[in-house]
């Protein structure tokens, strides 16, 4: 008699040494667990050797029994892997500082459900943000940082991921520089976003100085957070022409509206399950 209760969907995501036999022998697995592969992608890395692969698969089978079919096969390639569950969001805090237009643009796709995340606080360094918090609804922590308050303030941070089950921070225009042992505690749960030019220009009032310069092309990275500031494995970038007719204000516009779209990218594709790390770089399933 066939079960009528429709089949629970689950997503697979795993890297190990690439060798032969790697995708016969998870598909064979999730088989034996009468599961339909829904979606499959897998990549080899040249640069490290190793073999990446996310699979969507859909089985009445229990999570513990479908992870219990995985493990000798993981164990066998000596894999790093995951099994999750597909619709659970990720619970996901947001931090900011003055600028709204990365927030404001996340917060609007989480509401309308085509982010799937969950946010159970924003956090900000300055309280501006506190009126835009309010209007979705979402708790506002002012948690003020100082050189002398600098710990103090990573570790409230610390404390208020882990009450709330924080599994992803996303740096959403949040001009404070985290400490090395912060970023250490947040490897491949955080993200951030920055602009990015040909050239670059760091500093103060860089769209500025990108039109002072006549810069072509202006753009946005979207990268895990890493102690190299500015320099963490990149998960998406973007960039679009500009004119010479552009205002130094219109640069910042536009600019304003790639970084918003690409973060909301980066996060959209981490809390799918889509990045995985191979070193320096990600592979993006998406």
């Amino acid at each position: 008699m066939t079960d009528a209760a429709a089949p629970t969907a689950y997503t697979l995501t795993l890297s190990c040494p690439d060798r032969p036999g790697i995708v016969h022998a998870v598909a064979g697995a999730l088989v034996q667990a009468g599961g339909n592969i829904t979606e499959s992608q897998q990549y080899e890395s040249p640069q490290s050797g190793r073999f990446f692969m996310r699979v969507a698969v859909a089985t009445h089978q229990s999570y513990t029994s479908l992870h219990e079919r995985l493990q000798p096969v993981a164990q066998e390639f000596g894999m790093t892997w995951r099994l999750r569950r597909e619709g659970v969001k990720m619970r996901t805090l947001l931090m900011a500082s003055k600028s709204a237009h990365c927030l404001n643009h996340l917060l609007f796709l989480q509401r309308s459900g085509t982010l799937p995340i969950e946010i159970p606080a924003i956090v900000s360094n300055h309280p501006d943000l506190a009126d835009l918090a309010a209007f979705y609804g979402i708790p506002f922590h002012h948690i003020p940082v100082t050189p002398d308050t600098k710990p103090q303030a990573e570790q409230a941070l610390l404390d208020l991921a882990a009450e709330h089950d924080v599994e992803l921070v996303v740096l959403a225009r949040y001009m404070q520089v985290l400490s090395n042992e912060l970023c250490t505690e947040l490897a491949g749960k955080a993200i951030n976003i920055h602009h990015s030019f040909l050239p670059s220009f760091k500093g103060a009032r860089p769209y500025h100085q990108a039109h002072a310069r006549g810069v072509k092309l202006i753009g946005a990275t979207a990268h895990y957070v890493t102690a190299d500031l500015d320099e963490g494995p990149i998960i998406d970038q973007e960039v679009i022409p500009v004119r010479h007719s552009h205002t130094a204000e219109q640069f910042v516009a536009l600019g304003r509206d790639v970084e918003a779209r690409t973060l909301a990218r980066a996060v959209q594709w981490h809390a799918e399950h889509r990045v995985l790390l191979d070193g320096n770089r990600t592979v993006v399933f998406n």
